[in-house]
């Protein structure tokens, strides 16, 4: 998967996963990465589809109608690469925590249901539900934050409250924050995911 690897000055700090939203690119979120951890390892991936162009991580069928067979291929592709990831660089697997905005929050999600032991935390932006078929794994002790907007309208509240519902239920901390405004990604959410990481995750 193309991607970005930047070494950080701590390693003993969780490597960042930055995961972009529909038409990003692996650019986009390294200055997310910056307000959240400085100190920490960076791996910011693009996703391997292409939807009129625009770099995606996994096939939609509509707004909002995730190709659910493409979905549950392209976390496992996702999911792999994080293996040869950590060989490649030198890193723990255990210890990564995935920051993604939209279409990447939804396969960072998507690896937390499939996968135990995937992340160690998540941050998520304007999720949705990646998936309502299959039991999620034990996340005992995995913190997540949801980040959200009242008046989103590609991710209406109830999503947002189902998901952490479902989390929640298969045992991860999980911290909602609501925003007043649609789906863009707000400096106030940005900054108060950051704060909850720090506390979370103290170096």
């Amino acid at each position: 998967m193309k991607h970005i690897y930047q070494q950080g000055t701590n390693p003993s700090a969780p490597v960042l996963l930055l995961l972009h939203g529909t038409g990003g690119t692996e650019r986009d979120l390294l200055p997310l990465a910056g307000l959240i951890d400085p100190s920490a390892s960076v791996l910011s991936v693009r996703g391997n589809i292409l939807e009129n162009g625009m770099p995606r991580f996994f096939r939609r069928l509509a707004e909002g109608v995730f190709d659910e067979e493409d979905l549950v291929f392209r976390t496992q592709e996702l999911n792999d690469f994080l293996d040869q990831a950590a060989q490649q660089y030198g890193f723990d697997r255990r210890n990564i925590v995935a920051v993604g905005y939209s279409n990447g929050a939804n396969i960072a999600g998507s690896l937390l249901f499939h996968y135990k032991d995937a992340l160690r935390g998540a941050i998520l932006h304007h999720p949705m539900v990646p998936i309502r078929s299959v039991p999620l794994p034990d996340l005992s002790g995995v913190p997540v934050f949801i980040g959200a907007g009242r008046n989103d309208p590609i991710c209406a509240p109830r999503e947002t409250e189902e998901l952490a519902q479902l989390l929640g239920g298969a045992g991860a901390q999980v911290t909602v924050h609501w925003e007043a405004y649609g789906h863009q990604l707000t400096q106030t959410e940005v900054q108060t995911a950051a704060a909850w990481y720090k506390q979370l995750f103290p170096q």
